[in-house]
């Protein structure tokens, strides 16, 4: 535990890209089996522990810490495995140290009557940097600059292999990942996933920033606002892999039962309007949908799921990722009238004159579930990651109202120490305040610290690690679109907010109205 976590605080303390490549590459180089391959399931998040939450942690250390303390040193740092590894009481030494494989199976077997007793003897074998690793490992949330990217070139390059090899690999084989450093040291050959449902990297886009393109050489489809799907059928088994490679399947049941082709495909999830057989509802239709692992009867009729598909991966044995994209488009419209019509349908290519004729198309889309335009290089192959050139993506101009800061909350990892997460509302017509959304982000480093120094300043009432403001400082705030919520007092739900201004110069009476955003509900 004691490389883990020393890995863990010089990635916390490290910015640059390269510097935390060359720290994981070398873990991952002098670590042994299989220590490294757990180390980097909690760096990417892959583990779960379903016995071990926040909650565990905080009434453990309410046995052995003042409770009022602890809440107030919580507060003060923002981070529950932080607070717990500084707070909790050095005990006696049972061993030198604890390998992060004791530690997960000890947590793995833990249920949640005990718990407790296993965390603590845990707890009372480490120093602060042990515990800290130790819960951090166990609740997840390291927020350490880590992405599953990252981690992944990291292990292409401590082993010189392919990072496309590793990113198809690394999905189909579960932690810790033996096989994967058995390939990747030389001491087997490639993991064969032939009778695998596994996941291929998906192909992404870079935004499409003041410049033109030739339709001649691209083709344009329209950007759904679902969420981009890969649906596998192979070793006679469906899964629904998300864009990180998640595997989603138990939360669209209907998807895997009707998807029983030897194919992969590539698509945008969507749930369908109210009218039977409608076209696409808004994202926060959607939203009903994602992140359940058991889905009803009233679930599955109300919010029926579908798939729009863009492209064509694999079909009947054949990989068709080195083919251009105008081959593997015409497979794909062969293919998909063999998928049943109520759960997929096809992405229709925008048949645009040119250029001039698609931007004023875009700039008219503002149907419900449209996101904005993408353009696809005919001649392109399908790549993993964003290839210069090849997909650009043309999101449609970001919606903006001007509303009054309302509450605030301090941020995470290295935002702990400010207050950067704020809520936002709009007037009523009742000349009530009423909340909109929250967002924290979009503003410079030197505005976060305006911010912060604004939140301290007029602070009106706290609940817990919440701050009520003055309700005098106007936001101007940038969304991708706006739709009705029965969850929210204000009937809204904002889509992807972010801060685009301080509008320091706005009186706080002169923000926007709620019927204002109401106009804007698509």
């Amino acid at each position: 535990m004691k490389r883990f976590a020393a890995l863990i605080d010089r990635l916390i303390y490290t910015r640059s890209r390269n510097s935390k490549l060359a720290l994981i590459v070398d873990y991952l180089r002098h670590t042994p089996d299989p220590d490294r391959g757990w180390a980097i399931a909690a760096l990417t998040e892959s583990l779960d522990f379903p016995a071990v939450k926040a909650g565990t942690v905080r009434t453990l250390l309410a046995t052995r810490v003042d409770e009022e303390l602890f809440r107030l040193s919580r507060h003060f740092v923002g981070d529950t495995a932080e607070t717990a590894a500084l707070l909790w009481p050095d005990g006696p030494r049972i061993k030198a140290d604890l390998s992060v494989s004791e530690a997960v199976d000890a947590l793995a077997t833990a249920s949640r009557r005990d718990a407790p007793a296993i965390v603590a003897s845990l707890l009372d074998r480490l120093d602060a940097d042990g515990r800290y690793a130790l819960l951090k490992l166990a609740l997840g949330g390291m927020r350490v600059g880590v992405s599953a990217r990252l981690a992944k070139q990291a292990f292409a390059q401590a082993f010189d292999v392919p990072v496309d090899d590793v990113e198809e690999l690394w999905h189909a084989i579960p932690p810790p990942y033996a096989p994967l450093f058995a390939w990747g040291e030389g001491r087997a050959e490639r993991p064969d996933l032939k009778d695998v449902a596994f996941f291929r990297p998906f192909m992404l886009a870079h935004p499409l920033e003041d410049a033109t393109v030739d339709l001649a050489d691209y083709a344009a489809e329209w950007k759904w606002d679902g969420i981009r799907v890969q649906i596998v059928h192979g070793g006679g088994q469906t899964r629904i892999y998300s864009r990180g490679g998640e595997e989603i399947s138990s939360a669209f049941p209907e998807l895997v039962a009707a998807f029983d082709q030897d194919a992969v495909i590539d698509g945008e999830l969507l749930v369908r309007g109210e009218v039977q057989g409608g076209e696409a509802a808004s994202f926060n239709a959607l939203q009903q949908r994602l992140g359940r692992k058991n889905v009803s009867k009233k679930m599955l009729t109300d919010y029926p799921a579908f798939v729009r598909v863009y492209d064509l991966l694999a079909v009947d044995g054949n990989d068709l990722r080195t083919r251009p994209w105008t081959e593997r488009r015409r497979q794909l419209e062969v293919f998909v009238p063999r998928l049943a019509d109520s759960h997929f349908d096809l992405s229709q290519v925008i048949d645009a004159t040119d250029f001039d004729d698609l931007a004023a198309r875009r700039a008219g889309a503002r149907d419900t579930a449209i996101e904005g335009v993408m353009l696809k290089r005919r001649d392109a192959p399908y790549v993993a990651g964003r290839r210069a050139g090849l997909w650009y993506k043309w999101k449609r101009d970001p919606l903006t109202a001007d509303c009054v800061m309302m509450y605030a909350q301090r941020g995470n990892g290295r935002r702990a120490s400010f207050y950067s997460d704020y809520t936002f509302g709009c007037w009523s017509d009742a000349g009530e305040l009423l909340p909109v959304g929250k967002a924290y982000s979009g503003f410079t480093d030197e505005e976060l610290k305006w911010l912060d120094k604004f939140v301290r300043d007029n602070t009106l009432n706290r609940f817990g690690p919440v701050r009520e403001v003055e309700k005098s400082l106007v936001l101007e705030v940038a969304f991708d679109s706006i739709h009705a919520s029965k969850r929210h007092k204000s009937g809204l739900a904002m889509r992807f907010p972010r801060i685009a201004r301080i509008r320091r110069d706005k009186p706080a009476e002169e923000a926007d109205r709620i019927a204002t955003l109401l106009a804007m509900v698509t």
